[in-house]
């Protein structure tokens, strides 16, 4: 069967082959076990290459409840089989973080601020690097502060950068400081926006996200049990981060930029605004509008992970071959099988197929 001329892994001729993890750590080889201690997993106890050498996107959030929540999601939106209220915490040995695999996607929840996140991400790359997994693509989801836009705009990150609006992260090694390079991919940004144009009800743009070491004082709040600052010592700062590009601050976005560019790991930050920060500080609005509002990056990723995996343009084709087409219950595996055909191989599938609907 001649294939369709569709690059699932991105447009760049080069990104056909195979991009794998890269660990740069050369006495792992020398482990006769690695124990991924907060994962609760071993290269010794689990076959590592089993569970997860199909995983091509990874998925990470700060919250359990919402990664958990989105392992569900995407369990509905790929159409895969079971019942996803019944998907098992893989990390369920620990209570540090949870991981949920949904078909070719990895859903781990990270904890609050650079430590958390870092501890995770030293795991999960080690984890993709024994499971010889190639062509991932990582994605942080979250929520932020908005600088300069409405509540619900989601924010796709250009670059990271930290208090002094550097594209840089600083690590303390043998107390020594190392800086690292915090701009993340240019071509998974843009498919994320474009992606955004495809959506209803989820405004999206790219600006800088600016990375703190906390939530209050380090983000310019007013509302801390601490404050060494005025009203207007704020809105200057924020004004000079508005100037240099930013448009929403977090606590996690450097160190994820960092490590996944050392590693070779194509990777985007996808957080959603709660609140305008030149407006106050507080989060004001209601419990519902906040769940809708999170999960709009969910909703966006859903979509990039879809047309990256052929399903979108799965949908279009049948559609155009056989009118009423498109609302079909295909399954994932099916999707898979179409994409991979020709026009007229694809047509005499479905008239059998249609014929046992």
């Amino acid at each position: 069967m001649a294939p369709i001329l569709l690059n699932c892994m991105g447009n760049d001729h080069n990104e056909y082959i195979k991009e794998s993890v890269q660990v740069k750590n050369p006495y792992l080889d020398d482990m006769e076990e690695d124990i991924l201690y907060h994962f609760s997993l071993s290269t010794k106890t689990h076959n590592l290459p089993e569970m997860f050498g199909d995983i091509k996107f990874v998925c990470v959030g700060g919250s359990a409840n919402r990664m958990k929540a989105f392992a569900q999601f995407i369990h509905q939106e790929l159409n895969l089989s079971g019942n996803p209220e019944e998907l098992r915490d893989i990390c369920e040995g620990t209570d540090r973080y949870c991981m949920y695999k949904v078909g070719p996607v990895l859903s781990i929840s990270h904890g609050m601020g650079v430590p958390s996140i870092s501890i995770m991400l030293h795991e999960l790359i080690k984890l993709l690097h024994h499971a010889q997994c190639h062509d991932v693509v990582l994605f942080r989801l979250g929520t932020s502060g908005g600088v300069g836009l409405a509540p619900g705009t989601v924010v796709v990150t250009d670059k990271a950068v930290d208090y002094a609006f550097r594209p840089q992260f600083e690590q303390v090694v043998l107390g020594k400081v190392i800086t690292r390079s915090t701009e993340l991919d240019e071509g998974v940004a843009n498919e994320l926006l474009q992606c955004s144009t495809e959506l209803q009800n989820i405004p999206t743009v790219i600006g800088n996200t600016m990375c703190t070491h906390d939530f209050y004082e380090g983000q310019g709040r007013l509302d801390g049990a601490l404050c060494s600052f005025s009203h207007e010592e704020k809105l200057e700062y924020l004004r000079k981060a508005y100037e240099a590009g930013v448009r929403n601050i977090e606590m996690e976005s450097t160190v994820f930029a960092a490590m996944c560019r050392v590693c070779g790991l194509k990777a985007a930050v996808i957080c959603v605004a709660l609140l305008n920060r030149f407006e106050g500080d507080q989060i004001t609005s209601s419990h519902d509008v906040l769940v809708e509002y999170q999960q709009r990056p969910q909703v966006l990723v859903s979509h990039f992970i879809k047309k990256r995996l052929g399903l979108v343009v799965c949908n279009l084709l049948v559609a155009f071959c056989f009118k009423g087409f498109f609302s079909c219950n295909f399954s994932y595996d099916t999707r898979r099988l179409l994409k991979k055909m020709d026009c007229l191989d694809m047509f005499l599938v479905m008239i059998v197929l249609s014929n046992n609907i």
